[in-house]
């Protein structure tokens, strides 16, 4: 893990139910998804453990119709900022949601990496 950085991935099976859930976990979880994300608040703070409706966007170009929750440190799965964006299943928008947060600054997240950042900071422990 290096400390620092912002990871994301696709949370749920690939291409398996009618809604993907994107995560994103670091310390620029919300700047970068406030940077992507139009909801009908327009660029709120988005507070934690809060849920917005709206719309991820490239630029102009909007990608997907979602709904964005955020949990912010130390209140997460992984004692960092997060960010779960839920969007219409299937491979094709979730993968492009993923590219654009990687365009954004954050890195894809090696598997397991979100629990295990949730073990390092204290979040769970091994019997779990």
């Amino acid at each position: 893990m290096t400390e620092g950085d912002t990871i994301a991935a696709i949370a749920t099976p690939h291409g398996q139910g009618g809604i993907a859930v994107v995560r994103l976990s670091g310390s620029e979880a919300v700047p970068i998804a406030q940077g992507v994300f139009r909801g009908e608040e327009g660029r709120s703070a988005l507070t934690s453990h809060r849920v917005y409706h709206g719309w991820i966007v490239d630029g102009t170009e909007p990608i997907d119709e979602v709904v964005l929750t955020v949990f912010r440190s130390p209140h997460s799965y992984t004692g960092e900022d997060v960010v779960e964006v839920s969007c219409h299943g299937g491979v094709f928008v979730s993968r492009r949601i993923v590219e654009l947060l990687v365009d954004r600054g954050a890195r894809v997240a090696r598997p397991g990496e979100f629990t295990q950042r949730g073990f390092l900071h204290g979040k769970m422990d091994l019997s779990r």
